[in-house]
């Protein structure tokens, strides 16, 4: 089975061809999330004719079209239902009916992080399991969880998918979404420059002398052993940890995949959320397994065989 499958980043979106566990053919294109959801279609519809003419494949030889969004969608009718600042026009454009008028497909859209979770369990981390949940540590932090063999939704769509929006701290930082201490709020690559920036003795740090402070800098830092650095990444991890847990005991999971641009640290990263996660979640059963994702970026994209073939 064939499909035409987008993920689509704050920066970056990926188009590609997909067959059953491979991407036949891939683009990357640069975005400006400011500007709309919109302004990208003709960009999509051109990026599918270079890779369709590539690889020789038509678009009647596909399945459907798939895209990854990150945001509140409704998988049935294919619209965007919630944005949070990113493409904010998406609520008013209607995919399904631009897929069918530029391919002839039918579409299908899902969550970015839940599009991820599809991807590992259909041929990556979670394979073989059907209890599984994701976290996704980016720019900002998302979640996905499946419960026997189904992906979560729920009545409004956003069941499962606010893993990063878990409040891990009730007097913290106010969060994107309106709330108190989400987890996103206190360990994201969003919030992150803002934590820097208050931490005491920063001034002092070798993280002052960097331009932008990133993940990849406080990691780098905290290897050479600068203390604040060092303090920063372990509430980091404490806050990371701490909403495997909530997931965990939300979500019954066998596996926690974890993903995204931060798990370039996954050597320090994993061992601390699994002993943690071991030590503080209630699973008389057994312990749940913390897995790096193995299909990286690609794992979004590779969820667009599952979501067209499911059944809803």
């Amino acid at each position: 089975m064939k499909a035409l499958s987008i993920d689509l980043g704050g920066t970056h979106a990926a188009c590609a061809i997909v067959e059953g566990t491979t991407l036949v053919a891939t683009e990357s294109i640069a975005t400006n999330r400011g500007k709309g959801l919109r302004p990208l279609l003709p960009v999509f519809l051109e990026t599918f004719r270079r890779l369709l003419s590539k690889t020789g494949i038509a678009p009647k030889d596909c399945q459907g079209l798939t895209l990854g969004f990150a945001g509140l969608v409704n998988t049935r009718t294919g619209r965007v239902l919630s944005t949070n600042q990113k493409y904010d026009d998406a609520l008013g454009v209607h995919l399904p009916e631009w897929s069918q008028d530029s391919f002839g497909l039918p579409f299908r859209i899902e969550n970015d992080a839940r599009m991820a979770l599809l991807g590992e369990c259909y041929a990556g981390a979670a394979r073989g399991t059907s209890d599984a949940v994701m976290i996704t540590l980016g720019t900002g932090i998302g979640g996905a969880a499946m419960v026997e063999g189904k992906l979560l939704r729920g009545k409004h769509m956003q069941a499962g998918c606010l893993g990063g929006h878990i409040p891990v701290l009730f007097t913290g930082r106010r969060c994107t979404c309106g709330n108190i201490g989400c987890a996103e709020a206190e360990a994201s690559g969003w919030s992150l420059p803002l934590i820097v920036q208050e931490w005491p003795g920063f001034t002092q740090s070798a993280l002052a002398h960097h331009k932008e402070v990133g993940f990849k800098e406080l990691f780098e830092e905290a290897e050479r052993g600068d203390s604040v650095a060092l303090a920063i990444r372990e509430r980091c991890l404490h806050v990371w940890a701490a909403d495997a847990v909530g997931l965990v005991h939300m979500y019954d999971p066998e596996v926690i995949v974890m993903g995204g641009g931060v798990l370039t640290s996954a050597s320090v990263i994993l061992p601390y959320v699994q002993e943690y996660v071991s030590k503080y979640a209630w699973t008389p059963w057994g312990k749940v397994q913390v897995r790096a994702a193995e299909l990286g970026n690609h794992a979004g994209l590779l969820g667009a065989i599952p979501l067209l073939t499911e059944k809803i």
